[in-house]
């Protein structure tokens, strides 16, 4: 397989990489096999999530005003499409520009969701408690992802703007920059309503996480002179457009303010983003914090890096928010293949990862809509599949995120199928997250009852005391090979095959709880009909 994989289709890529990631020789043993000794091997840990996008109907909803029975069946396809790939978290976005997916009351119904913003779907019902209720029913995490300083995207917008919106309540705190209409970061107003929104849903919604993308102060945006195209300076390059944060700066400097704007404006947004970490563990200490920042901190970090600079194009110091601890999971866009020497995808992963001083969960995010493209952009399914073996490589990296659902549902270019095939096949659980965890789950209770008319163990699952399971870590031993699932804890009953080759032989169960920790195992040895029949070891 690495021989293929070195000759096939990444040449260069021994020669690379070989100062900063494990021998290639490992990728052989990515997953571990169905081992068949007296215990089981344990189940994977690995976080595997993927963003579904709503701004400009992306993913979810496929296009606005859909009916209501539409749009539920549509998320539903979505999260069956999760679970049958073995993903274990969906990372929905319901704050895409000062509007929501939700009923939410500081800001209007988004547009794309019923095609009129401000208009609340009908028949009513509230998308996201739907889609964590849907999401949990299938053991999968939902993440709910905003845009913490994005007001509209005036190049799409479909219908006139809400009472309610920002841009009109209160218009002092939005301003116009390029085609698109953005809050200042720098008023202290837009940080207390955008902190106000996103602690309103860790409150009110049974939410795992919350999350956040790479969009903080806005990209730059060119000059557009008369003709309609860019202005340049004398050197040829497109001149910048400033973005209008004068008023908000100047109040700023003149109460006694003694940083540049530059490092002014950085310091909007890391004092949002220690604020935002702070209270949402005052509010909902288990609900995680991820943000997902551009993959490059600076050009020349590492030294053969190149391509945007984030700390002074968007003013995002990303690598202090990791570095501080601000987050419980961090998943810089790692959106650029393995071979490509000036943002090569192991060399950016292992970068981050040595800045994770407080230890905090490492999950980069993968470009995998890139098959979707064509010509030299686009992305071979095994790009995908081999960067999340990559990604299993370093140590301090355990998971990854998929950018978008689009790509999976309509199985691009067979990518579904080549990461069944390639990396998922078997399931895996979310890394624990021990900072925020207590107490492990206790053992749960088996009852076993022989249904010989099908041939069949009926076991029935029931928690054990303290707090009620979150998932089931079932480990069933069949012709001497162990084999492993994850289910719901709503899930309690299993129908095992009983008797013949490959009747059920031993059958561990433990329970998992919010946080990753699995607790003990409760196990059952099947003895023989002679025997009596299945009993409890000890």
């Amino acid at each position: 397989m690495v021989k293929r994989l070195v000759g096939r289709v990444i040449p260069a890529l021994a020669l690379m990489i070989a100062a900063i990631a494990p021998a290639p020789a490992a990728l052989a043993q990515a997953e571990p096999p169905i081992e068949t000794g007296a215990e089981p091997p344990p189940i994977a840990r690995e976080f595997r999530g993927v963003w579904i996008a709503s701004v400009r109907n992306i993913d979810w909803p496929s296009k606005p005003g859909l009916p209501v029975e539409k749009q539920r069946a549509e998320l539903i396809a979505l999260l069956d499409r999760c679970a049958a790939l073995k993903l274990n978290a969906v990372v929905l976005q319901v704050r895409p520009a000062c509007d929501a997916l939700y009923d939410s009351p500081h800001e209007p119904w988004s547009e794309y969701l019923t095609g009129r913003q401000g208009q609340p779907p009908a028949p009513f019902y509230d998308p996201l408690a739907f889609a964590v209720a849907e999401a949990h029913a299938r053991g999968i995490e939902l993440h709910a992802w905003f845009n913490p300083y994005r007001a509209r995207l005036l190049d799409d917008g479909q219908s006139p703007a809400d009472p309610r919106h920002l841009s009109v309540a209160r218009p002092q705190l939005v301003k116009r920059y390029g085609r698109h209409l953005w809050l200042d970061p720098g008023e202290p107003e837009v940080q207390d309503h955008s902190l106000k929104v996103i602690l309103d849903v860790a409150r009110r919604y049974d939410i795992d996480a919350v999350h956040m993308d790479d969009y903080f102060y806005p990209y730059r945006e060119p000059v557009i002179g008369l003709d309609g195209k860019p202005s340049l300076d004398a050197a040829g390059n497109a001149k910048i457009l400033p973005f209008p944060d004068d008023a908000s700066y100047g109040r700023y400097t003149a109460a006694g303010g003694a940083l540049g704007r530059d490092d002014w404006r950085r310091d909007n947004v890391n004092r949002f983003i220690k604020r935002l970490y702070t209270a949402l563990k005052l509010e909902k200490p288990n609900v995680k914090l991820g943000i997902s920042p551009f993959g490059i901190w600076k050009p020349g970090h590492p030294p053969q890096i190149k391509g945007m600079n984030q700390f002074e194009a968007i003013y995002a110091d990303a690598r202090l928010w990791l570095e501080r601890g601000w987050v419980d999971y961090f998943a810089p866009q790692l959106y650029w293949s393995i071979e490509n020497p000036d943002q090569s995808y192991p060399v950016l992963l292992k970068w981050w990862v040595d800045q994770n001083k407080e230890q905090r969960h490492v999950w980069p995010g993968l470009f995998t809509s890139r098959v979707r493209d064509t010509g030299d952009r686009a992305f071979e399914p095994r790009q995908l599949a081999y960067q999340i073996l990559w990604t299993r490589l370093q140590p301090g990296a355990t998971g990854h995120i998929h950018f978008s659902m689009r790509a999976l549902d309509e199985d691009a270019r067979g990518i579904a199928g080549a990461l069944t095939k390639e990396v998922y096949q078997a399931p895996a659980l979310v890394p624990v997250t021990p900072w925020l965890a207590g107490k492990p789950p206790a053992k749960p209770r088996l009852t076993l009852s022989k249904n010989l008319l099908k041939g069949t163990l009926e076991v029935t699952v029931a928690p054990g005391a303290g707090e009620a399971p979150w998932l089931w870590a079932i480990y069933t031993k069949r012709a001497g090979r162990w084999r492993a699932e994850v289910r719901p804890a709503a899930k309690t009953d299993l129908s095992l095959p009983y008797g013949g080759k490959e009747g059920v032989e031993a059958l561990d169960v433990a329970a998992v709880d919010r946080q990753g920790q699995e607790g003990p195992r409760a196990r059952v040895v099947i003895r023989s009909e002679a025997e009596g029949g299945p009993a409890p070891r000890p």
